[in-house]
């Protein structure tokens, strides 16, 4: 190796340069160690050349031409033995493929998350900028898919039993979309499952007893949909179950045995019937919220409802219940109850006061009758008090008009006597002398 001179374009003496270039022995030797050649004007101005032997080899540009060529070679190389060494593993590659390919082409917006799901790019690989930007979620190994959350873009379609291959699948979300068919059986086969949630669909048949087979289950939301049958009777098997929301559906049939870990209970608006039975809540330590409005619940509602241990919030409203008993509890943490429109007769339940943390409280439009005790009025954590719509007699009690007094509500639509029409606990008015000569035998109100 040896120093060459870079020639000026205009001919004059040439300076040195630290740029080192490969001679061959023979050529230095012809040349002599001082002798350097005048390049011809005509030639381009080339910084140095590459040559071996006595031949010019590649001139720099284009060995930088082909340097960036080998690069990109490289690249390819690289995307192709990435493609072919994908991370995910392909049985869920092919349900995710399977899962896309049941919703309806035409119910993909290109906005939407299952636009962004193109299968030419491993589902798992990151970082995620023009492919599966969202919807999906994995290990952090980046080989299995773990978390499916649809965004809610209307999608329409069926849910594919491939879905049941994501084993290690823990949330499966579509809720607000518009999935129809029945809830497939194979999802029985996620066994690493806790959150379900196709709420606000159009999935129709019973729910499948299969589901009933994920003990990891934590939470079971299929509200506002067309589900029909009843209750697979082994639904208290979910022994991890903490909510469970079937509301607004076509369910029938009783309450069977409900799972004992259970938090939350909502199957408001379906078409449920038959008694409350202490089977269906047994061992339920847990439970703190209650809804089953809107069914048809009928007979009485026993004494050992309103003492489950944690329960907060309870809604019975609109349903066919004819009794009610109420013993005091001796600790609880009760803070609101719906028992309106219901066809409970008898006298209004005086331990409803002895709840301690009561704020709320509707027993409107029953067949209630008699005075309303003292202690409604004293009970200085009832906020919510509607009594309306039943056969209440008697003086309405004075504490409820105090200006201490921060009761709302209402006690109208009754037979009370004094209830000061200037307040808005007196609205509506109260019924008609002749109607409550009636509900009382003939008797005039007192």
């Amino acid at each position: 190796m040896r120093v060459v001179r870079k020639w000026s374009p205009t001919g004059q003496r040439p300076c040195t340069t630290d740029i080192p270039i490969l001679i061959s022995k023979t050529h230095a030797e012809a040349q002599g160690p001082t002798h350097f050649p005048t390049p011809p004007l005509q030639r381009p101005l080339l910084l140095f050349q590459i040559q071996k032997g006595d031949r010019e080899v590649m001139p720099l540009q284009q060995f930088l031409a082909l340097l960036a060529m080998s690069h990109l070679s490289l690249l390819l190389l690289f995307s192709v033995f990435s493609a072919t060494h994908a991370l995910t593993l392909p049985s869920d590659v092919s349900a995710l493929q399977s899962f896309k390919a049941s919703i309806k082409p035409s119910s993909v917006s290109p906005w939407s998350c299952l636009a962004s799901w193109n299968f030419f790019t491993d589902p798992c690989s990151v970082p995620r900028r023009t492919h599966f930007t969202c919807g999906i979620s994995c290990s952090a190994d980046s080989t299995r898919v773990i978390s499916i959350t649809l965004d809610p873009a209307g999608y329409a379609g069926t849910l594919s039993p491939a879905i049941g291959k994501l084993t290690q699948l823990t949330v499966l979300d579509l809720s607000d979309n518009s999935f129809s068919g029945y809830v497939p059986s194979a999802l029985s086969s996620l066994s690493n499952l806790q959150i379900l949630t196709l709420r606000s669909n159009s999935f129709s048949g019973p729910l499948p007893q299969a589901i009933t087979a994920i003990k990891s289950l934590e939470s079971l939301d299929i509200s506002h949909n067309f589900l029909s049958g009843s209750l697979p009777k082994t639904i208290g098997s979910l022994s991890s179950l903490r909510r469970l929301d079937l509301s607004f559906n076509r369910i029938t049939g009783t309450l069977p045995k409900l799972p004992s870990s259970l938090s939350e209970l909502a199957l408001r608006s379906n078409s449920l019937s038959g008694y409350l039975l202490k089977s269906s809540f047994d061992g339920l330590t847990r439970l703190e919220v209650v809804e089953l409005s809107a069914n048809a619940f009928t007979g009485p509602i026993q004494s050992w409802f309103f003492l489950l241990p944690s329960l907060q919030q309870v809604n019975l409203a609109n349903n066919s219940f004819t009794g009610l008993e109420i013993l005091k509890p001796t600790s609880s943490d009760l803070v609101a109850v719906d028992l309106g429109f219901n066809r409970i007769k008898g006298y209004i339940p005086t331990n409803f006061p002895a709840f301690p943390l009561l704020s709320s409280l509707s027993l409107r439009y029953n067949q209630l009758r008699g005075p309303i005790p003292m202690d409604y009025s004293k009970k200085e954590t009832l906020k919510r008090l509607f009594l309306d719509g039943n056969f209440l007699n008697g003086k309405a009690p004075v504490g409820f008009f105090s200006g201490w007094s921060g009761v709302s509500g209402s006690l109208g639509d009754n037979c009370l006597q004094s209830c000061p029409t200037s307040s808005q606990l007196c609205l509506p008015s109260q019924k008609p002398n002749s109607i409550c000569k009636q509900a009382y035998g003939g008797k005039p109100r007192s």
